[in-house]
Protein backbone atom coordinates (compact mmCIF):
# COMPACT_ATOMS: atom_id res chain seq x y z
CA UNK A 1 0.00 0.00 0.00
CA UNK A 2 1.51 3.34 -1.51
CA UNK A 3 0.75 6.86 -0.16
CA UNK A 4 -1.30 7.58 -2.64
CA UNK A 5 -3.86 5.01 -1.17
CA UNK A 6 -3.67 5.10 2.42
CA UNK A 7 -5.78 8.40 3.97
CA UNK A 8 -3.01 8.40 6.66
CA UNK A 9 -1.07 9.84 4.12
CA UNK A 10 -3.24 12.13 2.11
CA UNK A 11 -6.13 13.06 4.07
CA UNK A 12 -6.21 16.65 5.62
CA UNK A 13 -4.89 16.00 9.07
CA UNK A 14 -7.27 17.75 11.09
CA UNK A 15 -10.34 15.91 9.83
CA UNK A 16 -8.09 13.01 9.69
CA UNK A 17 -7.44 13.38 13.57
CA UNK A 18 -11.13 13.80 14.36
CA UNK A 19 -12.09 10.82 12.24
CA UNK A 20 -9.62 8.61 14.22
CA UNK A 21 -9.76 9.91 17.42
CA UNK A 22 -13.52 10.44 17.65
CA UNK A 23 -14.02 6.43 17.63
CA UNK A 24 -10.75 6.21 19.80
CA UNK A 25 -12.09 8.81 22.43
CA UNK A 26 -15.61 7.03 22.69
CA UNK A 27 -14.00 3.71 22.97
CA UNK A 28 -11.92 4.76 25.87
CA UNK A 29 -14.93 6.45 27.85
CA UNK A 30 -16.57 3.06 27.17
CA UNK A 31 -13.63 1.03 28.22
CA UNK A 32 -13.70 3.57 31.37
CA UNK A 33 -17.55 2.40 31.80
CA UNK A 34 -16.21 -1.17 31.65
CA UNK A 35 -13.82 -1.01 34.48
CA UNK A 36 -16.07 1.11 36.91
CA UNK A 37 -18.92 -0.18 36.44
CA UNK A 38 -18.60 -3.25 38.21
CA UNK A 39 -17.62 -0.59 41.45
CA UNK A 40 -20.63 1.44 40.84
CA UNK A 41 -23.34 -1.37 41.27
CA UNK A 42 -20.51 -2.69 44.31
CA UNK A 43 -20.14 0.66 45.86
CA UNK A 44 -24.09 0.44 46.31
CA UNK A 45 -24.95 -3.18 47.60
CA UNK A 46 -26.73 -2.50 50.87
CA UNK A 47 -25.03 -2.74 54.23
CA UNK A 48 -21.81 -4.00 52.46
CA UNK A 49 -21.44 -1.44 49.78
CA UNK A 50 -18.42 0.41 50.84
CA UNK A 51 -16.19 -2.50 52.30
CA UNK A 52 -16.56 -4.81 49.05
CA UNK A 53 -16.04 -1.40 47.05
CA UNK A 54 -12.60 -0.95 49.30
CA UNK A 55 -11.76 -4.68 48.66
CA UNK A 56 -12.67 -4.49 44.92
CA UNK A 57 -10.14 -1.11 44.71
CA UNK A 58 -7.47 -3.29 45.87
CA UNK A 59 -7.66 -5.73 43.34
CA UNK A 60 -6.44 -2.88 40.49
CA UNK A 61 -3.14 -3.14 40.53
CA UNK A 62 -3.36 -6.75 39.63
CA UNK A 63 -5.67 -6.06 36.97
CA UNK A 64 -3.34 -3.02 35.82
CA UNK A 65 -0.39 -5.46 35.21
CA UNK A 66 -2.77 -7.81 32.94
CA UNK A 67 -3.80 -4.70 31.04
CA UNK A 68 0.18 -3.46 30.85
CA UNK A 69 1.15 -7.02 29.54
CA UNK A 70 -1.26 -6.78 26.70
CA UNK A 71 0.00 -2.93 26.16
CA UNK A 72 3.53 -4.48 26.30
CA UNK A 73 2.75 -5.88 23.20
CA UNK A 74 -0.33 -4.10 21.43
CA UNK A 75 1.17 -0.81 21.95
CA UNK A 76 4.56 -1.98 20.99
CA UNK A 77 3.66 -3.24 17.61
CA UNK A 78 1.00 -1.61 16.22
CA UNK A 79 3.24 2.01 15.80
CA UNK A 80 5.87 -0.71 14.00
CA UNK A 81 3.01 -2.37 11.31
CA UNK A 82 1.73 1.26 10.95
CA UNK A 83 5.54 2.72 9.27
CA UNK A 84 5.78 -1.24 7.87
CA UNK A 85 2.44 0.02 6.00
CA UNK A 86 3.98 3.85 5.65
CA UNK A 87 7.26 2.08 4.24
CA UNK A 88 4.45 -0.26 1.51
CA UNK A 89 5.88 -3.39 3.48
CA UNK A 90 2.56 -4.70 4.58
CA UNK A 91 3.69 -8.29 4.69
CA UNK A 92 5.98 -7.59 7.17
CA UNK A 93 3.40 -6.00 9.28
CA UNK A 94 1.38 -9.17 9.13
CA UNK A 95 4.35 -10.52 10.48
CA UNK A 96 4.10 -8.31 13.56
CA UNK A 97 0.60 -9.29 13.81
CA UNK A 98 1.65 -12.83 14.21
CA UNK A 99 3.82 -12.27 16.26
CA UNK A 100 1.92 -10.12 18.59
CA UNK A 101 -0.85 -12.87 18.88
CA UNK A 102 1.68 -15.89 20.06
CA UNK A 103 3.14 -13.23 22.44
CA UNK A 104 -0.38 -12.26 23.92
CA UNK A 105 -1.41 -15.83 24.41
CA UNK A 106 1.87 -16.71 26.34
CA UNK A 107 1.82 -13.63 28.21
CA UNK A 108 -1.71 -15.19 29.64
CA UNK A 109 -0.54 -18.66 30.22
CA UNK A 110 2.42 -17.24 32.40
CA UNK A 111 -0.19 -14.26 34.40
CA UNK A 112 -2.91 -16.70 35.33
CA UNK A 113 -1.07 -19.24 36.58
CA UNK A 114 1.41 -17.09 38.24
CA UNK A 115 -1.00 -14.43 39.55
CA UNK A 116 -3.52 -17.68 41.02
CA UNK A 117 -0.58 -18.95 43.04
CA UNK A 118 0.45 -16.36 44.89
CA UNK A 119 -3.11 -14.08 44.70
CA UNK A 120 -3.85 -13.81 48.27
CA UNK A 121 -0.27 -12.80 49.61
CA UNK A 122 -0.09 -10.51 46.84
CA UNK A 123 -3.71 -8.77 47.87
CA UNK A 124 -2.03 -8.56 51.86
CA UNK A 125 1.03 -6.97 50.03
CA UNK A 126 -0.95 -4.52 48.01
CA UNK A 127 -3.17 -2.97 51.12
CA UNK A 128 -5.59 -5.53 51.93
CA UNK A 129 -7.16 -5.66 55.86
CA UNK A 130 -8.46 -8.65 56.83
CA UNK A 131 -12.22 -6.69 56.44
CA UNK A 132 -11.87 -6.35 52.81
CA UNK A 133 -9.23 -9.52 51.32
CA UNK A 134 -12.71 -12.00 51.22
CA UNK A 135 -13.94 -9.43 48.57
CA UNK A 136 -11.06 -8.95 46.66
CA UNK A 137 -10.39 -12.73 46.99
CA UNK A 138 -13.43 -13.46 45.86
CA UNK A 139 -13.43 -10.84 42.43
CA UNK A 140 -9.70 -11.83 41.50
CA UNK A 141 -10.06 -15.57 41.56
CA UNK A 142 -13.08 -15.24 38.96
CA UNK A 143 -11.06 -12.38 36.63
CA UNK A 144 -8.39 -14.64 36.54
CA UNK A 145 -10.06 -17.26 34.26
CA UNK A 146 -10.74 -14.54 31.64
CA UNK A 147 -7.11 -12.75 31.37
CA UNK A 148 -6.76 -14.49 27.72
CA UNK A 149 -10.11 -12.74 26.70
CA UNK A 150 -8.33 -9.71 27.84
CA UNK A 151 -5.29 -9.91 26.90
CA UNK A 152 -6.32 -10.46 22.90
CA UNK A 153 -8.93 -8.01 23.28
CA UNK A 154 -6.99 -5.37 24.44
CA UNK A 155 -3.36 -6.31 22.87
CA UNK A 156 -4.92 -6.47 18.90
CA UNK A 157 -7.32 -4.08 19.18
CA UNK A 158 -4.23 -1.93 18.50
CA UNK A 159 -4.12 -3.66 15.05
CA UNK A 160 -6.98 -2.28 14.07
CA UNK A 161 -6.68 1.29 14.87
CA UNK A 162 -3.26 1.23 13.64
CA UNK A 163 -5.21 0.86 9.83
CA UNK A 164 -7.13 3.50 10.78
CA UNK A 165 -10.35 1.34 11.52
CA UNK A 166 -10.99 3.37 14.84
CA UNK A 167 -14.80 3.21 14.48
CA UNK A 168 -14.33 -1.08 14.21
CA UNK A 169 -11.80 -0.57 16.84
CA UNK A 170 -14.81 1.36 18.89
CA UNK A 171 -17.15 -1.24 18.22
CA UNK A 172 -14.96 -4.17 20.28
CA UNK A 173 -14.87 -2.30 23.47
CA UNK A 174 -18.58 -1.16 22.81
CA UNK A 175 -19.47 -4.57 22.73
CA UNK A 176 -17.74 -6.10 25.64
CA UNK A 177 -18.98 -3.02 27.89
CA UNK A 178 -22.37 -3.11 26.46
CA UNK A 179 -22.29 -6.87 27.78
CA UNK A 180 -21.05 -5.95 31.25
CA UNK A 181 -23.19 -3.19 32.02
CA UNK A 182 -26.10 -5.55 31.12
CA UNK A 183 -24.51 -8.29 33.31
CA UNK A 184 -23.42 -7.13 35.99
CA UNK A 185 -26.62 -5.58 38.03
CA UNK A 186 -27.89 -9.48 36.70
CA UNK A 187 -24.81 -11.71 38.47
CA UNK A 188 -24.69 -8.92 41.32
CA UNK A 189 -27.98 -8.79 42.36
CA UNK A 190 -30.59 -10.95 40.62
CA UNK A 191 -28.12 -14.00 41.31
CA UNK A 192 -27.26 -12.44 44.59
CA UNK A 193 -23.67 -13.18 43.44
CA UNK A 194 -21.85 -9.46 44.83
CA UNK A 195 -18.55 -9.31 43.79
CA UNK A 196 -18.02 -12.60 42.37
CA UNK A 197 -21.08 -11.56 39.89
CA UNK A 198 -19.31 -8.71 38.90
CA UNK A 199 -16.24 -10.22 37.58
CA UNK A 200 -17.90 -12.88 36.45
CA UNK A 201 -20.07 -10.02 33.94
CA UNK A 202 -16.63 -9.02 33.60
CA UNK A 203 -14.98 -11.82 32.01
CA UNK A 204 -17.94 -12.76 29.94
CA UNK A 205 -17.85 -9.36 28.22
CA UNK A 206 -14.02 -9.55 27.46
CA UNK A 207 -14.98 -13.03 25.82
CA UNK A 208 -17.09 -11.41 23.53
CA UNK A 209 -14.67 -8.34 22.63
CA UNK A 210 -11.76 -10.76 22.30
CA UNK A 211 -14.16 -12.92 19.38
CA UNK A 212 -15.03 -9.75 17.85
CA UNK A 213 -11.37 -8.45 17.30
CA UNK A 214 -9.76 -11.92 16.39
CA UNK A 215 -12.56 -12.83 14.08
CA UNK A 216 -12.31 -8.79 12.10
CA UNK A 217 -8.52 -9.68 12.45
CA UNK A 218 -9.04 -13.15 10.44
CA UNK A 219 -11.65 -11.55 7.84
CA UNK A 220 -11.47 -9.77 4.77
CA UNK A 221 -12.26 -6.48 5.69
CA UNK A 222 -8.82 -6.43 8.03
CA UNK A 223 -6.06 -4.76 5.34
CA UNK A 224 -3.62 -6.86 7.89
CA UNK A 225 -4.72 -10.57 8.36
CA UNK A 226 -3.82 -13.14 11.25
CA UNK A 227 -1.75 -15.96 9.20
CA UNK A 228 -0.89 -19.03 10.13
CA UNK A 229 2.43 -18.97 8.79
CA UNK A 230 3.39 -15.68 11.02
CA UNK A 231 2.23 -17.13 13.91
CA UNK A 232 5.82 -17.61 14.92
CA UNK A 233 8.32 -15.62 17.39
CA UNK A 234 11.37 -14.46 15.37
CA UNK A 235 13.82 -13.25 17.76
CA UNK A 236 14.62 -9.89 16.05
CA UNK A 237 10.78 -8.89 15.64
CA UNK A 238 10.31 -9.89 18.81
CA UNK A 239 12.84 -7.96 20.22
CA UNK A 240 11.98 -4.65 18.27
CA UNK A 241 8.37 -5.27 19.29
CA UNK A 242 9.29 -5.16 23.53
CA UNK A 243 11.51 -2.56 23.33
CA UNK A 244 9.03 -0.25 21.50
CA UNK A 245 6.02 -1.63 24.02
CA UNK A 246 8.38 -1.29 27.14
CA UNK A 247 7.30 2.57 27.50
CA UNK A 248 3.81 2.00 27.40
CA UNK A 249 4.08 -1.18 29.53
CA UNK A 250 5.81 1.00 32.33
CA UNK A 251 2.89 3.57 32.44
CA UNK A 252 0.69 0.91 33.08
CA UNK A 253 2.44 -1.09 34.97
CA UNK A 254 4.12 1.71 37.13
CA UNK A 255 0.38 2.52 37.82
CA UNK A 256 -0.15 -0.52 39.47
CA UNK A 257 2.92 0.01 41.63
CA UNK A 258 2.03 3.53 42.16
CA UNK A 259 -1.71 2.36 43.56
CA UNK A 260 0.27 -0.29 45.69
CA UNK A 261 2.12 2.34 47.10
CA UNK A 262 -0.82 4.73 47.86
CA UNK A 263 -3.17 2.22 49.13
CA UNK A 264 -0.18 0.49 51.70
CA UNK A 265 0.09 4.51 52.29
CA UNK A 266 -3.02 5.13 53.32
CA UNK A 267 -3.69 1.89 55.39
CA UNK A 268 -0.87 2.99 57.34
CA UNK A 269 -1.31 6.33 57.97
CA UNK A 270 -5.64 6.33 57.82
CA UNK A 271 -7.46 3.04 57.45
CA UNK A 272 -9.69 1.50 55.05
CA UNK A 273 -11.85 4.31 54.73
CA UNK A 274 -8.94 6.27 53.19
CA UNK A 275 -8.13 3.07 50.87
CA UNK A 276 -11.75 3.67 49.68
CA UNK A 277 -11.03 7.31 48.46
CA UNK A 278 -8.90 6.01 46.40
CA UNK A 279 -10.60 3.36 45.05
CA UNK A 280 -13.22 6.25 43.90
CA UNK A 281 -10.84 8.48 42.65
CA UNK A 282 -8.85 6.08 40.32
CA UNK A 283 -11.70 5.51 38.69
CA UNK A 284 -12.33 9.11 38.35
CA UNK A 285 -9.10 9.76 37.08
CA UNK A 286 -10.06 7.20 34.39
CA UNK A 287 -12.16 9.44 32.95
CA UNK A 288 -9.35 12.01 32.38
CA UNK A 289 -6.53 9.59 31.10
CA UNK A 290 -8.07 6.91 29.31
CA UNK A 291 -9.81 9.82 26.86
CA UNK A 292 -6.92 11.57 26.88
CA UNK A 293 -5.10 8.49 25.72
CA UNK A 294 -7.69 7.64 23.22
CA UNK A 295 -7.31 11.23 21.04
CA UNK A 296 -3.38 10.38 21.54
CA UNK A 297 -3.94 6.28 19.79
CA UNK A 298 -6.38 8.55 16.98
CA UNK A 299 -2.57 10.53 16.26
CA UNK A 300 -0.51 7.75 16.85
CA UNK A 301 -0.59 6.18 13.23
CA UNK A 302 -1.05 9.61 11.51
CA UNK A 303 2.12 10.49 12.97
CA UNK A 304 3.78 7.29 12.46
CA UNK A 305 2.53 6.27 9.23
CA UNK A 306 3.87 9.62 7.70
CA UNK A 307 7.17 9.71 9.62
CA UNK A 308 7.69 6.19 7.94
CA UNK A 309 6.54 7.46 4.35
CA UNK A 310 8.90 10.52 4.62
CA UNK A 311 6.16 13.33 5.47
CA UNK A 312 7.30 15.27 8.24
CA UNK A 313 5.24 18.22 7.98
CA UNK A 314 2.33 15.98 8.18
CA UNK A 315 3.82 14.29 11.78
CA UNK A 316 4.43 17.52 12.91
CA UNK A 317 1.43 19.13 12.43
CA UNK A 318 -0.44 16.12 13.71
CA UNK A 319 1.82 16.46 17.00
CA UNK A 320 0.71 20.16 17.26
CA UNK A 321 -3.11 19.47 17.20
CA UNK A 322 -2.77 16.27 19.69
CA UNK A 323 -1.01 18.75 22.39
CA UNK A 324 -3.69 21.42 21.73
CA UNK A 325 -6.85 18.44 22.29
CA UNK A 326 -5.46 17.21 24.76
CA UNK A 327 -4.30 19.36 27.02
CA UNK A 328 -7.40 21.72 26.72
CA UNK A 329 -9.92 18.61 27.71
CA UNK A 330 -7.26 17.84 30.89
CA UNK A 331 -7.88 21.34 32.39
CA UNK A 332 -11.38 21.60 32.09
CA UNK A 333 -11.61 18.21 34.02
CA UNK A 334 -9.12 19.45 36.59
CA UNK A 335 -11.40 22.05 37.05
CA UNK A 336 -14.39 20.05 37.11
CA UNK A 337 -13.11 18.21 40.03
CA UNK A 338 -11.41 20.36 42.04
CA UNK A 339 -14.69 22.53 41.96
CA UNK A 340 -17.52 19.77 42.01
CA UNK A 341 -15.63 16.69 44.06
CA UNK A 342 -19.34 15.96 45.93
CA UNK A 343 -21.14 15.86 42.93
CA UNK A 344 -18.83 12.72 41.47
CA UNK A 345 -18.47 11.09 44.35
CA UNK A 346 -21.61 10.48 45.00
CA UNK A 347 -21.91 8.49 41.76
CA UNK A 348 -19.85 5.71 43.52
CA UNK A 349 -20.91 5.51 46.99
CA UNK A 350 -24.33 6.20 49.80
CA UNK A 351 -22.07 5.95 52.58
CA UNK A 352 -22.03 8.91 54.25
CA UNK A 353 -17.98 8.74 55.96
CA UNK A 354 -16.75 7.65 52.30
CA UNK A 355 -18.05 10.64 50.60
CA UNK A 356 -17.23 13.20 52.60
CA UNK A 357 -13.89 12.42 53.34
CA UNK A 358 -13.52 11.60 49.24
CA UNK A 359 -15.26 15.08 48.31
CA UNK A 360 -12.34 16.94 51.08
CA UNK A 361 -9.35 14.82 49.31
CA UNK A 362 -10.23 15.54 45.77
CA UNK A 363 -9.19 18.72 44.94
CA UNK A 364 -5.82 18.21 46.10
CA UNK A 365 -5.37 14.48 44.57
CA UNK A 366 -6.42 16.31 40.85
CA UNK A 367 -5.02 19.79 41.36
CA UNK A 368 -2.01 19.18 38.51
CA UNK A 369 -3.82 16.85 35.82
CA UNK A 370 -4.47 20.01 33.74
CA UNK A 371 -0.35 19.12 33.04
CA UNK A 372 -0.97 15.38 32.28
CA UNK A 373 -1.81 16.68 28.67
CA UNK A 374 1.51 18.03 28.06
CA UNK A 375 3.49 15.22 29.50
CA UNK A 376 1.00 12.65 27.20
CA UNK A 377 1.12 14.16 24.50
CA UNK A 378 5.15 14.37 24.00
CA UNK A 379 5.22 10.83 25.58
CA UNK A 380 3.29 9.30 22.84
CA UNK A 381 4.95 11.18 19.77
CA UNK A 382 8.25 10.11 21.04
CA UNK A 383 6.89 6.52 20.82
CA UNK A 384 5.42 7.00 17.34
CA UNK A 385 8.38 7.94 16.16
CA UNK A 386 9.81 4.95 17.32
CA UNK A 387 11.87 6.86 19.85
CA UNK A 388 11.84 3.68 22.46
CA UNK A 389 14.29 5.26 24.91
CA UNK A 390 13.10 8.48 25.42
CA UNK A 391 9.59 7.47 25.66
CA UNK A 392 10.81 4.74 27.97
CA UNK A 393 11.68 7.81 30.28
CA UNK A 394 9.20 10.13 30.09
CA UNK A 395 6.93 7.13 31.20
CA UNK A 396 8.57 6.11 33.92
CA UNK A 397 9.28 9.93 35.18
CA UNK A 398 6.13 10.95 36.41
CA UNK A 399 4.72 7.54 38.39
CA UNK A 400 8.72 5.82 39.53
CA UNK A 401 10.98 8.86 39.63
CA UNK A 402 8.09 11.57 40.87
CA UNK A 403 5.22 10.01 42.36
CA UNK A 404 6.23 7.03 44.28
CA UNK A 405 9.10 8.56 45.83
CA UNK A 406 6.85 11.66 47.17
CA UNK A 407 4.15 9.21 48.28
CA UNK A 408 6.57 7.77 50.64
CA UNK A 409 8.16 10.80 52.03
CA UNK A 410 5.52 13.14 52.14
CA UNK A 411 3.59 11.59 54.83
CA UNK A 412 6.24 11.63 56.89
CA UNK A 413 6.14 15.59 57.44
CA UNK A 414 2.43 16.20 56.73
CA UNK A 415 0.41 12.95 57.63
CA UNK A 416 -1.63 11.29 55.51
CA UNK A 417 -3.02 13.93 53.25
CA UNK A 418 0.71 14.12 51.90
CA UNK A 419 -0.40 10.88 49.82
CA UNK A 420 -2.90 13.17 48.10
CA UNK A 421 -0.26 16.27 47.81
CA UNK A 422 2.19 13.60 45.49
CA UNK A 423 -0.09 13.64 42.72
CA UNK A 424 -0.38 16.83 41.60
CA UNK A 425 3.12 17.50 42.38
CA UNK A 426 4.54 14.82 40.20
CA UNK A 427 2.05 15.69 37.22
CA UNK A 428 3.07 19.22 36.96
CA UNK A 429 7.00 18.88 37.75
CA UNK A 430 6.94 16.12 34.82
CA UNK A 431 4.90 17.52 32.16
CA UNK A 432 7.63 20.78 32.46
CA UNK A 433 10.63 18.26 32.20
CA UNK A 434 8.82 16.51 29.25
CA UNK A 435 7.77 19.34 27.12
CA UNK A 436 11.26 20.74 27.75
CA UNK A 437 13.02 17.56 26.90
CA UNK A 438 10.70 17.39 24.10
CA UNK A 439 11.01 20.92 22.38
CA UNK A 440 14.90 20.59 22.61
CA UNK A 441 15.05 17.63 20.28
CA UNK A 442 12.03 17.41 18.07
CA UNK A 443 14.01 19.19 15.25
CA UNK A 444 16.24 16.40 15.44
CA UNK A 445 14.36 12.96 15.48
CA UNK A 446 11.82 14.61 12.89
CA UNK A 447 14.70 15.01 10.19
CA UNK A 448 17.64 12.62 11.16
CA UNK A 449 16.09 10.34 13.48
CA UNK A 450 15.00 6.30 12.07
CA UNK A 451 11.70 4.95 11.01
CA UNK A 452 13.17 1.67 12.60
Amino acid sequence: MNESQNPLGTQPIGRLLVRLAIPTVIAQLINVLYNIVDRIYIGNIPETGAMALTGLGITFPILMIISAFAAFVGMGAAPLASMRMGEGRDKDAEKILGASCVLLLLFAAVLTVTIFVFKRPLLYLFGASDNIIGYADDYLTIYLIGTVFVMLALGLNSFISAQGFATTAMLSVLIGAVCNIILDPVFIFVFGMGVRGAALATILSQGISAAWVVLFLLSRRSRLRIRRENLRLPRVLVGSILSLGVSPFAMQSTESLVNIVLNRGLQTYGGDLYVGTLAIMTSLLQFITLPSQGVAQGAQPIISYNFGAGNVDRAKETFRRLLISVFTYTTVCCLLMVFLPGVFARVFTSDESLLSLTAEMMPIYFAGIWAFGLQLSCQITFLSLGQAKISLFLALLRKVFLLIPLALILPHFFGVVGIYWAEPIADIVSAFISFSIFMASRNRIFLHGSAG
